[in-house]
Parts: structure tokens; C-alpha cells; sequence
């Protein structure tokens, strides 16, 4: 029973971790988030819940300025007081912003924001484990070695999680009527902030697939549907 404690110690760690990163993540989105009442940038959001069959679909401001949404493990969506600001600037229209808000749904609805909390966390105790037994075998470089593994294999799986949310939200906006045209110019527009200043990269792209191919994924998914017509 010994031998295993550091297998079980990581797991044990990881299970915790999942529980205070999502009761931290949920208390501090709720001491700093505000019901979004836009009435401009409700519409396009209205005919999101319409093509759902929903009633609405609240949509919350997170006080902070980097440009980012974001889908809770709890299924509640948030929109950054940053990105807000480039609507009401007008260099983003509500059609844009609300591609960004249907590519969250697809988060939620495909189970990607809970089980993103159970990665975090999860990676730590992978990390913990296989650290633990590598460097048994191979001193000093077993925890490198199990930093490196754990990191690409969270890297595929949030690239997979992305393009699987980037679809759900083009079928979303079409079926609303919004058109993908939207969620593609909104991808153009944050590359082309994110090339003028690498300082206001949109936090919306980091750890992503490149901006590039997820707009010809788009492209692809449309030709697909157009064609099984």
C-alpha cells in the first residue's frame, strides 16, 4: 500500500485543487461581474436564446480590461469589461461580440467549462505523479520531463476544445440568422490587435490555435453544411 501513496497523494491533491479553484473562480466572478443590460447589444444576443428556444441568455461583465470571455464551470457567461469597451467604442459591432458570446455557449454546452477546472487541476496532480515516478528513473530530470508531457497534452486537448467551440458557434449564428461572416471578421479584428500591439494581445487568443486556421476550419465547416443540403 506504501508504494502507492505517490499515485494516490497527487490524485487526492487534484480533486482538491478542482474544488478550490471553482469555489475561487466563482466567488471572484461574482464580487467583480455585473448583469450586462445593454440594450443595443441585447439584440443580437436575443436572437441567440431565439435559435436556442431559450427565453434569454444572461450574459455578465467581468471588471477587468484584458479582452476576454469566458464560460464558468457553473454555465454562466461573461464578457470582459475590456472587450465590452471595444463595442461601445464601435471598433467591434454586437454581431461580433456576440459570435464571441455563442462560441462561449459552445463551451458550456459541450461540457468544455466544467471539465477545463477538472484539467487544471488535473494536470497539477498528472504532474505531481508522473514527476514522482520518473524521477525515480531518471534524477533531476524526472519532474522536466513531466512538465513538459502534462503541458502538451492539455495544449491538444484546449486546441480541441477551441475548433469544437468555433463550430458550434458557427452553426449558432447561422441558424440565428447573425451569419458566420461576423464571427470571422471578429477573429480578423483581434489578430489585427494583437499583430499592431503585442501588449494588448487579447487574452481571447492566448493558448489557442493560431487565428489563421481557425478562420479556414470556419470556412471549411460552411462549405460541409452548404454542400449536405
Amino acid at each position: 500500500m506504501i508504494k502507492f501513496i505517490p499515485i494516490i497523494l497527487p490524485l487526492v491533491y487534484g480533486l482538491a485543487m478542482f474544488r478550490l479553484s471553482a469555489w475561487r473562480l466563482n466567488r471572484t466572478l461574482k464580487n467583480q461581474s455585473s448583469l450586462l443590460a445593454d440594450k443595443q447589444l441585447l439584440k443580437p444576443i436575443q436572437r441567440l436564446a431565439d435559435a436556442l428556444d431559450l427565453e434569454s441568455i444572461s450574459v455578465n461583465i467581468y471588471e477587468i480590461e484584458p479582452i476576454n470571455g469566458l464560460a464558468a464551470p457553473d454555465g454562466k457567461i461573461f464578457i470582459t469589461r475590456g472587450f465590452y469597451n471595444k463595442f461601445t467604442s464601435g471598433e467591434i459591432t454586437g454581431s461580433e461580440l456576440a459570435s464571441v458570446i455563442a462560441h462561449e455557449l459552445g463551451h458550456v454546452a459541450l461540457g468544455h467549462s466544467r471539465r477545463r477546472m477538472i484539467d487544471f487541476s488535473g494536470q497539477n496532480a498528472l504532474r505531481m505523479a508522473l514527476g514522482s515516478m520518473l524521477s525515480r528513473i531518471i534524477p533531476g530530470l524526472g519532474g522536466i520531463i513531466a512538465n513538459v508531457l502534462s503541458n502538451l497534452l492539455m495544449a491538444r486537448l484546449s486546441r480541441t476544445d477551441e475548433f469544437e467551440a468555433d463550430e458550434y458557434a458557427s452553426a449558432l449564428m447561422m441558424k440565428s440568422g447573425i451569419g458566420v461572416e461576423h464571427q470571422i471578421s471578429m477573429f480578423e479584428k483581434l489578430e489585427k490587435l494583437k499583430g499592431n500591439n503585442a501588449n494588448l494581445q487579447p487574452t481571447w487568443l492566448l493558448s489557442h490555435p493560431k487565428t489563421k486556421r481557425r478562420i479556414e476550419k470556419i470556412q471549411e465547416n460552411l462549405l460541409k453544411w452548404n454542400a449536405n443540403k
